[in-house]
């Protein structure tokens, strides 16, 4: 498209050099009508000679400039143009050295062979030009340019074979004193219509190209007006003559403007531009490579380099504070992408509007933030500084519907205390960023035994890699008591790991590094396939029929073929659906849409769907309308204080108010006392467990203290009974 602003200049000049030329031109026009009568009559071939040489030289730039550039524009066109111009180059010599007055020629000059040379150069333009514009663009070899090039020679030997005949084959085009003859005005009009179909071609295609055509235009109109004249003068010194002469000169210079344009300058116009795209590419590219694409924050190599500068320059303290963001991981899991994005471009925002600008904010990975400060003056600066970090992450975080929570661990290393090199400055603080967690303050400063607690993390991941194939993985059982009927109907799985050199692993331990490292999901398909059959095995053994309850993992809800999994192992181990409970946990139910549909699925499938940890979550209670939830745990940090804490015993209560009017059955977890026991069949809770009953146990183990542990919970209830009576 034809850019006006940058472009105009262009524009501008074209039309002042036609209406300069043109006022010139019709000035010497109406000043005579011979031109010997002003110049005079022995200066005429002079000046002839001299507009054919530029002629001349205008047509051979043009075929030589085309000839130069084939080897890099293989294109068919661009020779036959450089061809074309070759041949009207040839004639046009050809004409200038048999023109009248010109003493180069070995026979005497006349208007014949002169006319009909400038007739055919001036034909086979216009007949070429249209060719050339039909023919279909494309590659050619190089070999091809030779014989496109000697095309022009055979043309003009051809031409001069006829012209110079001993017999005149051709009539004449020009009687002197008289003008021009019929057949040469014919002619001269078939050139004009040929050139006026050719600038409406032109007009037709002005967008593609606005600049080259526009030349291409004004060069047309330039020989279309020289047509005109040639067809008016009577004689060579007639002032028409000379003025078409100069129409001509002018329209070969315009096209030499368009085939230097399309052929050079455009080029290297858009070579230019390429380069001017390659250095901006590259330069985006290197902000790329430093920054996060997210948050614009400079990442991981940025620091990195920036750190191996400026850690040494100077004797001042330094301090790396390492912000690990609760939360992220599940976000993504269950919202998607697109919110944990947001969430996280959100948090950036919110760090740096707390964090002086002296201070450099980097984000090494999707939920881990790092701030560098290059001088500090105490260990109390960097605490006030956490904590106002804390601060503002307190308030929740609106993105669309949903109202996020989330929570800072804050690890600290110095420098150079706590290391000399900046990998390990970093590490040291990614060190006390995890195990910030653990502590009330949720910030920790990096000391030595950190490093040998995350190796010991390490290797217990890496040992975790081999549980499964060694079989040092086992489930215990805890039975669930049915206050109904005083029948134990239902156990819940709980996986355990015995280490062969370190002994027993507390799941508090491995399940985190599990769930971190993505082995939680084969784990939990083991874990689930395993309880199925050990249902199997006390049904074959005698037992009455017991429903098994298997927590699921984030992980796994976000399978795509969970369903099929958990169908495929319903029918290996031939169990039948109501037997088997899943339950997810509370902080699963913030992507509403996928857990709706999977639990759907779920739930079509015969199973029962459980929400673990009920109270502890962060999301909304409208999912218990939308899910198709059959059961309420209630976490056992509200039922251990139900006695002394008041808040704990109205949240108790309160759930099993919501559970009663939405037909939910309740699960009280971690009963330890009588007292316990007695508000929860007082307030008609459905099913407990906890210590009270039975701490987990091996399959076998339940299995022969089945009976015992009836006799043991019915002992139980009958003292509260008989204490209440």
């Amino acid at each position: 498209m034809w850019k006006f602003n940058e472009d105009f200049p262009f524009v501008r000049h074209i039309i002042q050099f036609i209406l300069l030329s043109m006022t010139f031109l019709i000035v010497i026009g109406l000043g005579s009508d011979e031109f010997y009568g002003i110049f005079g009559e022995n200066n005429y071939p002079t000046i002839h000679l001299m507009m054919e040489i530029l002629i001349i030289v205008v047509t051979m730039s043009i075929s030589i400039q085309t000839w130069l550039i084939s080897p890099y524009i293989l294109s068919n066109r661009v020779l036959y143009v450089g061809a074309l111009f070759l041949t009207i180059s040839f004639i046009e010599m050809a004409h200038t050295l048999t023109y009248t007055g010109m003493p180069f020629f070995i026979t005497e000059s006349t208007p014949y062979a002169a006319t009909w040379f400038y007739m055919l150069g001036r034909l086979l333009l216009s007949i070429g030009f249209l060719c050339i514009y039909f023919v279909k663009e494309k590659e050619i070899k190089l070999i091809y340019r030779w014989l496109i090039y000697s095309l022009p020679f055979v043309i003009i030997i051809s031409c001069f074979g006829i012209l110079y005949a001993p017999t005149p084959i051709l009539p004449p085009l020009m009687i002197e004193g008289k003008g021009p003859t019929v057949l040469k005005n014919t002619l001269q009009y078939t050139a004009v219509a040929l050139h006026l179909v050719i600038m409406v071609l032109l007009l037709k295609n002005f967008k593609k190209a606005p600049k080259i055509i526009f030349l291409l235009l004004c060069s047309s109109f330039y020989l279309i007006m020289s047509d005109f004249l040639y067809t008016m003068y009577q004689d060579v010194y007639d002032m028409k003559n000379f003025i078409g002469h100069m129409f001509e000169l002018c329209a070969f210079y315009l096209l030499f403007r368009a085939i230097y344009f399309s052929s050079i300058e455009k080029p290297f116009k858009q070579l230019v531009d390429t380069q001017e795209h390659l250095e901006e590419s590259r330069e985006k590219m290197h902000y790329m490579a430093y920054h996060n694409e997210i948050t614009n924050l400079p990442n991981e190599r940025f620091l990195m380099e920036l750190l191996k500068k400026d850690l040494y320059i100077s004797n001042s303290q330094k301090a790396i504070l390492a912000i690990g963001i609760e939360r992220i991981s599940a976000i993504k899991a269950s919202l998607g992408s697109t919110y944990a994005d947001q969430m996280i471009g959100l948090i950036a925002q919110r760090l740096k509007n707390v964090l002086p600008e002296k201070y450099l904010l980097c984000i090494l990975r999707e939920d881990y933030f790092v701030v560098y400060i290059d001088e500090v003056n105490n260990t109390h600066q960097l605490i006030q500084l956490s904590q106002q970090l804390q601060f503002v992450m307190e308030e929740s975080f609106q993105i669309q519907h949903f109202s996020l929570n989330s929570q800072l661990n804050i690890g600290i290393a110095l420098f150079p205390t706590d290391s000399c090199r900046e990998e390990e400055l970093i590490r040291f603080a990614l060190y006390a960023m995890h195990e910030a967690q653990k502590t009330p303050t949720r910030i920790r400063f990096y000391e030595s035994s950190i490093s040998n607690e995350m190796t010991e993390r390490l290797l217990l991941e890496n040992d975790l890699h081999d549980a499964l194939a060694n079989q040092e993985l086992f489930l215990e059982y805890q039975p669930q008591l049915d206050l109904h009927t005083g029948q134990i109907k239902s156990v819940e799985a709980l996986v355990r790991w015995q280490h062969p050199k370190k002994g027993w692993i507390s799941p508090g331990v491995f399940i985190p590094i599990a769930e971190e490292s993505g082995l939680i999901v084969p784990i939990g398909q083991w874990v689930l396939e395993t309880a199925c059959k050990q249902v199997k095995s006390w049904e074959a053994a005698g037992l009455p029929p017991i429903k098994v309850a298997v927590n699921l993992s984030l992980g796994q809800l976000f399978q795509q073929n969970l369903v099929e999994i958990i169908h495929n192992v319903l029918e290996k181990t031939q169990l039948e659906p109501k037997y088997l409970q899943l339950e997810i946990t509370e902080s699963m139910t913030i992507n509403i849409d996928h857990m709706t549909t999977i639990l759907h699925k779920l739930k079509a499938l015969g199973v029962t769907i459980a929400v673990d940890d009920f109270g502890t979550g962060y999301s909304s209670l409208s999912y218990l309308k939308d899910f198709p939830i059959d059961c309420l745990k209630i976490d056992r940090s509200f039922v251990q204080k139900i006695q002394s804490n008041s808040t704990d015993k109205a949240l108790v209560d309160m759930i099993l108010s919501m559970a009663k009017h939405l037909q939910l059955k309740v699960v009280a977890e971690g009963i330890e006392e009588i007292e316990q026991l007695s508000y929860l069949i007082e307030s008609k809770c459905d099913t407990v467990q906890g210590f009270l009953f039975s701490k987990p146990i091996p399959p076998n183990l339940l299995q022969e203290n089945y009976q015992t542990l009836h006799n043991e919970a019915k002992y139980i209830l009958d003292s509260i009974t008989a204490s209440e009576a």
